[in-house]
């Protein structure tokens, strides 16, 4: 009997800490909530209504009656014209258009002539779960389009389909430069948030505060080595991908360099602020979390960016690492410059300056 009240006094005890650090369970409650609302109303692998651009060489009812029916589908959101071949391969670099339909010259005269006209479907393949559903359709939508004008007469048209970026389809080229985005939002943030933590932890801290280094100061002294591991991380990655997974690198080394740089430096930076809110290291490790999962759920990384709601989408563009994988799929894959990278690199360098001044706001605070 007093084994028992022994055992429920330290129930007891445990619920009571519980209770008390109220980080731990506000994750125990919140990461659950999270992944229910996440995956029942943001995830989506069957994404519809994707940006479609239009080369129109014939301007025929025909033609006409084709992008009716793809723009009453759920799968094509025509979103304006192309008018040139230069045109459609900067629309798809850049991502501004998962699709590009090509209607050529003379389309109507070769479908009533019966001389099997080509109609091509440029796609970027880059996320084969994102052009999958569409590219699977169309087929089927230009031949339904077509039999009202032609009825039973209807002439063969030959759907031509151009998967650019992967044509083959393999799951491993999306993944692959996703995951290093994904690799260091954890590892970073963590790390750096638990290095500071430890401090404090241990009574070193109060020594740091005392001597009259300013907070900048300190920032870049806690960080700066931490830049190295991350490169370090990359430079595994990029030969495993290489070596492992025969994913290319096409694109500029420069833009890449910079976009890891200032990707590296936006993760310390929100560990730094983590640390500065954390009393001790679990709860620093707890509030990573809070940011990684929504990065592996919201970026585009495991689930298709376009195929979620628009609330799913505006907290997406909110997370360094969705314009982050942007970039290096686009670099590695698609072989973009720093040029075409530079809609990717400007909120990443946004999103740097406010966390890191808030960040340094808060350690001066502590200081004070």
């Amino acid at each position: 009997m007093n084994s028992f009240s022994r055992i429920l006094a330290l129930i007891g005890k445990e619920f009571i800490q519980m209770l008390r650090d109220r980080l731990t369970f506000g994750m125990m409650v919140g990461i659950p909530v999270m992944q229910l609302l996440l995956f029942g109303y943001a995830i989506n692998t069957d994404p519809r209504h994707l940006p479609t651009l239009v080369e129109m060489g014939d301007t025929g009812p025909a033609s006409r009656a084709i992008l009716q029916a793809m723009e009453t589908s759920d799968y094509f959101d025509l979103i304006g014209i192309t008018h040139s071949r230069a045109e459609t391969d900067t629309a798809l670099q850049t991502g501004e258009a998962l699709f590009v339909v090509t209607i050529p010259p003379d389309f109507e005269r070769d479908l009533l002539r019966g001389d099997r006209p080509q109609i091509l479907l440029d796609t970027d393949a880059s996320d084969p779960v994102a052009a999958g559903a569409g590219t699977g359709a169309f087929p089927t939508l230009v031949q339904e389009a077509l039999a009202p004008l032609l009825g039973e007469m209807t002439p063969p048209v030959e759907t031509v389909i151009h998967r650019r970026y992967n044509p083959a389809g393999r799951t491993a080229l999306n993944i692959v430069p996703g995951l290093l985005g994904v690799i260091l939002t954890m590892t970073m943030a963590m790390m750096t948030s638990m290095a500071l933590t430890r401090e404090a932890e241990r009574g070193t801290l109060e020594t740091l505060l005392a001597t009259p280094t300013r907070p900048y100061e300190v920032m870049v002294g806690k960080i700066t080595p931490y830049v190295f591991v991350g490169f370090i991380q990359v430079v595994i990655m990029l030969a495993g991908a290489r070596f492992l997974f025969g994913v290319p690198f096409l694109g500029s080394a420069p833009a890449f360099l910079v976009c890891v740089s200032l990707f590296i430096l936006v993760n310390l930076s929100l560990g730094f602020l983590f640390s500065t809110v954390a009393r001790t290291q679990m709860q620093a490790m707890q509030m990573t979390f809070f940011v990684f999962l929504p990065s592996i759920l919201l970026s585009g990384f495991m689930f298709p960016f376009a195929g979620m709601p628009a609330w799913a989408q505006t907290l997406g563009q909110a997370l360094p690492t969705t314009h982050f994988i942007r970039a290096v799929r686009a670099i590695m894959l698609k072989g973009a410059s720093l040029g075409d990278v530079v809609p990717q690199i400007w909120p990443l360098a946004v999103i740097f300056t406010v966390i890191a001044t808030v960040a340094m706001l808060r350690y001066r605070r502590t200081l004070d």
